[in-house]
């Protein structure tokens, strides 16, 4: 992590929410604005450069998901953000498979490829439904920093078809569901989390306290 997004240098900082057409935005920004951080909305590869860290929702379809990147011309100037830059950047539902090498949804997909790791789908069962619709508590693998602040098993909502597969150093925590599948990877400054914690209430806005606290990124209501 560079020595702009140290811990403990706590000026104002703003966290953009990448809007690419796939929904959820608008819970995302309500959450960081009861939170208190200084943050917007936007879809323009030209102010990504202007903001200090990401936040990358989604819901629906991968191939939709990099298409519409693609078509906003994102992912190279992201690129030279998160992977040049080394600001952080977390990724929510499909933002986390987003970060992907590839996945198998509805065809062939390359994604992002900043995590090493492939999205399957998840496997179904008379017990256990695809797609995984509602709260599950995770097992936290490594606490720091998405979990710094959650309890030890935070509860958390989930809404999806398809599963982030990757090796084990880069999972921060699982969810017992069926087979179990990762709910959270963490790879230096690029961060995913499975589950919505813009609609996980009291824990979902414990775990986006803690990482952007780590990310030495203060509540501007608290200034």
């Amino acid at each position: 992590m560079s020595a702009q997004h140290q811990p403990g240098s706590m000026r104002p900082r703003t966290i953009m929410v990448i809007d690419y057409g796939v929904g959820n935005i608008q819970s995302v920004a309500n959450a960081l604005k009861f939170l208190g951080y200084q943050h917007r909305v936007s879809s323009s590869s030209r102010e990504l450069a202007s903001a200090d860290a990401y936040i990358l929702p989604g819901v629906g379809a991968f191939g939709e998901g990099m298409k519409n990147l693609r078509r906003l011309d994102l992912i190279s100037p992201l690129g030279e953000q998160v992977i040049g830059r080394k600001k952080p950047i977390l990724g929510l539902c499909l933002g986390m498979q987003l970060l992907a090498e590839d996945s198998a949804e509805l065809g062939f997909h390359k994604g992002l490829g900043w995590i090493e790791g492939h999205i399957t789908r998840l496997p179904a069962s008379p017990a256990e439904r695809v797609p995984h619709v509602g709260w599950n508590n995770v097992s936290v693998r490594n606490q720091a920093p998405l979990f710094s602040r959650t309890d030890a098993e935070p509860n958390f909502y989930f809404d999806h078809s398809y599963q982030f597969i990757c090796p084990e150093s880069y999972v921060a925590a699982t969810c017992d569901y069926g087979p179990g599948f990762i709910a959270a990877v963490q790879k230096g400054n690029i961060f995913g989390v499975q589950f919505h914690p813009e609609k996980s209430q009291n824990s979902g806005l414990k775990l986006l306290r803690g990482l952007f606290h780590h990310l030495g990124i203060r509540s501007i209501s608290n200034a």
